[in-house]
């Protein structure tokens, strides 16, 4: 039902009332009320009493952040997929310490060109080589193929042998010793070449390269996202705005995350989501703001009155979405691996910032812009003439008649739509999971080129095997049993060992299969299963390492869904007040998710389109990664949701019209979400440039969730489905509805008087209209209420005022001193219209509060009596056009 504002302290309404409830009014007081300015609540004068000092605060605030996030990817590692509590983990910590050769990090290879690296020559030089090695300092577990002529040190083809060591300390202190030994070993030396590899080597280029790629990302991003914006808003001073927030929030969260690594492990691939984050989300938060705020200047309010009113409508949406992406991120924290859970700690944080920077920084901005925030038009002389409203109204028009398509064919949408998505998800049931290895890389990277060198030349990679620790005291005989039933097992091409120091050893044992192929992560379970006698054994290497990521993520993945689906719905609820909405969102934000997963497998796994994304098929995908792009995804899709189902709520509750309710919400978001939907898959899409596969696979796999979630899920889906649950969408058990409206939340009021358009349009004002000249025609056009009592038992009205019928179908209801409101097309204007049906009473009772009727008598309805209403003008009312 339309909003109907009675004078200043006196009560409105939002929506129907039961009957018999339009009776008890209360005796106004004898002095005339006049209208007053808008009532500023708490939070607006905070923000806005002192615009210029709280700028100069964010300017000094930010500036800090900028020195202490400075060198912060630094000391960031790369690696993180390894559950620190796993098996795999405790046999590598004890390996490490006890054994420091059989865990090499280092790898130099040796190219001896022509000769073979027996040749006296070379071995002379190998040798001297691996003296110098042994001498660096954080330097341990020295050997080589010279000393040990072990063949898996040795090239097939004899042209190529290996030198093994050990870099001690984190990955921090492993890469300040990679970057200060590797300059003086690689390169020419003698008769041979020398290239630097291992696993310290590919996660530290990886963590180069990632930088260099990041800074390459906000190079693209920003410019392409100014053009945007420009193209959105038309001022280049509201464009402006969102690109401030979101560099305000991303140089925020990079201060939060070097605090961070003082306490934990962060992965450097979080400074991704952390712009792509900071900027998408500061950019939809600062669209809906500068939005509302721009309509409520065209509507004719003051700079203050527009602000706190975006502040009460807008930005408790802004809040509201921040906190449902939160908890879809910060479920990742449940998860073992430092990999996740950086991801939580950066979007939690970048979330969080961009919500403030746009609640606090943008209205003080706005403040001092006021009306200037639509200045530097650049879409001028791309107008020819045209007025800005005009452009607007036609945008809002397209959307509501589309809206009205898909309702009048909701089944065919909604079955159509729902099964193409689960088709494109169909890839996805034939998924690999792997670990990340020096492929993801470029195919140039030194790194990479020694790895494919070992795993193509070499007879079993000397880190591509597994370890098995055993601990306890035994006997030789205990030791050659335990290697025997090792040897015995399915899958093994060849133990060696056992390696003794003191009270343990280990065996090493090379699988016939792949590395981390199925038949050797097998090979893990049986050799954990193996009777050991009075050994305590475990098992490491990478197939062990994947397996029990597995088993993390398998363990822990329920909670974490469980965490996004329980908050995802009560939080829904609170926005709504419905039982079936928070299940049609989590249901509908599933579903937008199935392209992202198909096309990452049919893509990043099977291989397609890989010449053209420049990446190295491994055939499998990175474990964490889907993980991380779902809880990503999720919640982006979430925020969409927030600014849709936020203004079909308002409406609803204005109109009480299920069906105008859906077309106005997407009438007035469809064009800001896809439009914010578009700009976050520009920056999604910028990151996806990466040349480290699974950054390009989160960047691609997210901007396609987001354009997929804004214009198939939220175009077609939301507003079918929502036609096939008419007004059982809003239904919740009167338990439910009780403590909705005691916690419940909401945009606060409805739409702007005036909103901006043109007449007779989505967000236009209505037509003038005047007695004797019916727009639109029909019955009760131009005819008081009947009787005294407007057709309703239990108000009456002395001085009824005057119903028409408006050229959209809605009613419009005139009082004395040519005080109007509006009601938009539906069951509330058929009630009026006609004197019958189950808004009227609560129509009738606002009209009163609002003076259109007159004023009560008496105090209330005494029972078999109808309370008497005399004639006094009304003091104020307000014209609510029926989009907003």
């Amino acid at each position: 039902m339309s909003e109907v504002n009675g004078p200043p302290g006196s009560s409105g309404s939002s929506g129907p009332r039961p009957a018999g409830t339009g009776s008890q009014c209360v005796e106004p007081g004898p002095e005339r009320v006049e209208p007053g300015p808008q009532r500023i609540g708490g939070w607006t004068r905070f923000v806005t009493a002192r615009p210029r000092i709280a700028l100069l605060a964010a300017l000094v605030i930010t500036a800090l952040a900028v020195f202490a996030g400075s060198g912060v990817a630094d000391r960031m590692g790369s690696g993180g997929w390894q559950a620190p509590d796993a098996e795999s983990s405790y046999a590598t910590e004890a390996l490490e310490r006890e054994f420091p050769a059989s865990q090499p990090n280092l790898l130099l290879l040796v190219d001896s060109g022509t000769a073979s690296v027996d040749d006296p020559a070379v071995a002379a030089e190998a040798a001297r080589l691996t003296e110098r090695l042994a001498a660096e300092q954080g330097i341990s577990g020295v050997t080589s193929y010279w000393q040990t002529k072990a063949p898996a040190l040795r090239a097939e083809d004899g042209r190529e042998a290996l030198i093994a060591a050990r870099i001690g300390g984190d990955e921090t202190e492993a890469g300040e010793t990679l970057e200060r030994m590797a300059p003086a070993f690689a390169g020419e030396s003698g008769p041979v070449k020398v290239s630097v590899g291992g696993p310290v080597a590919v996660q530290h280029e990886m963590q180069t390269i990632i930088q260099e790629d990041l800074l390459r990302a906000e190079l693209i991003a920003l410019p392409v996202t100014l053009i945007l914006l420009v193209m959105v808003f038309g001022s280049a001073i509201a464009a402006m705005l969102p690109l401030l927030v979101g560099i305000v929030a991303i140089l925020g969260t990079n201060a939060v995350l070097r605090g961070l690594t003082e306490f934990t492990d962060v992965s450097v691939f979080a400074m991704n989501l952390t712009t792509a984050l900071g900027l998408g989300l500061a950019i939809d938060y600062a669209l809906f703001i500068v939005r509302r705020f721009r309509e409520e200047l065209d509507a004719g309010a003051d700079t203050r009155t527009a602000v706190g009113t975006t502040l009460r409508t807008a930005g408790r949406t802004v809040l509201f979405s921040a906190l449902t992406v939160a908890v879809s991120l910060s479920a990742m924290l449940v998860f073992p691996q430092y990999f996740l859970r950086s991801f939580a700690y950066a979007g939690i944080a970048v979330v969080l910032l961009a919500a403030a920077a746009a609640l606090i920084l943008l209205p003080a901005a706005l403040m001092l812009l006021g009306p200037r925030v639509n200045a530097l038009d650049l879409r001028r002389l791309l107008r020819r003439g045209k007025k800005k409203e005009a452009s607007a109204g036609e945008t809002g028009r397209g959307w509501a008649r589309f809206a009205e398509l898909v309702m009048r064919r909701a089944p065919v949408f909604a079955i159509v739509t729902a099964v193409g998505l689960v088709l494109l998800g169909l890839p996805f049931l034939g998924v690999k999971f792997g670990t990340a290895d020096d492929r993801q890389l470029p195919a140039g990277a030194e790194s990479r080129v020694v790895q494919e060198h070992i795993r193509d030349g070499f007879p079993g990679s000397p880190s591509g095997g597994l370890e098995m620790l055993v601990e306890g005291e035994g006997t030789p005989a205990a030791y050659a049993a335990l290697k025997d039933r090792i040897e015995k097992a399915p899958g093994v091409e060849r133990v060696e060992g056992p390696v003794m120091a003191d009270s343990a050893a280990y065996f090493s044992v090379l699988p016939e299969g792949e590395a981390v192929g199925e038949e050797t992560q097998q090979l893990v379970r049986d050799l954990r299963a193996m009777p050991a006698d009075s050994f305590d054994t475990s098992v490491t290497g990478t197939a062990a390492v994947l397996v029990d990521s597995k088993d993390a993520i398998a363990d822990r993945l329920p909670w974490a869904i469980a965490i996004i689906v329980v908050v995802t719905l009560l939080l829904v609820f609170l926005l709504t007040g419905s039982v079936l909405i928070p299940i049609q969102a989590v249901v509908l934000n599933a579903l937008s998710l199935t392209a992202m997963f198909g096309a990452v497998v049919w893509v990043f796994q099977d291989g397609n389109l890989s010449g053209i994304l420049a990446f190295t098929s491994t055939g499998d995908i990175e474990t964490t990664l889907p993980v991380l792009m779902f809880c990503v995804a999720f919640g982006l899709s979430m925020d969409y949701g927030v600014f849709l189902l936020s203004r079909i709520k308002e409406e609803y509750d204005r109109t009480g019209d299920h069906e105008r309710s859906v077309t106005f919400g997407l009438s007035r978001t469809g064009g800001l979400i896809t439009a914010a939907a578009v700009i976050l898959a520009v920056v999604m899409v910028a990151i996806g440039t990466s040349r480290v596969t699974n950054t390009k696979m989160l960047g691609l796999g997210i901007a396609l969730a987001v354009l997929m979630d804004a214009m198939v899920v939220r175009s077609l889906l939301v507003p079918a489905v929502m036609k096939l649950t008419g007004h059982a969408t809003w239904w919740a058990p009167k338990p439910l509805r009780a403590f909705h409206q005691r916690f419940g939340l909401s945009e606060g009021e409805s739409a702007p008087a005036g909103s901006s358009g043109t007449k007779g349009e989505p967000g236009g004002p209505e037509e003038p209209t005047t007695e004797g000249e019916i727009p639109g025609g029909g019955p009760g056009d131009g005819v008081k209420a009947p009787g005294g009592y407007l057709g309703v038992p239990g108000v009456f009205c002395a001085d009824p005022p005057m119903i028409r019928r408006t050229p959209l179908g809605g009613a419009l209801v005139r009082g004395r001193s040519g005080i109007r409101s509006e009601t938009a097309p539906g069951a509330a204007a058929q009630s009026l219209l006609t004197g019958r049906g189950r808004h009227t009473e609560g129509l009738a009772a606002d009209f009163y509060e609002a003076g259109l009727c007159g004023e009560a008598s008496g105090a209330g309805r005494v029972r078999g009596q109808r309370p008497r209403l005399r004639g006094r003008e009304a003091t104020q009312a307000r014209t609510v056009s029926p989009y907003q």
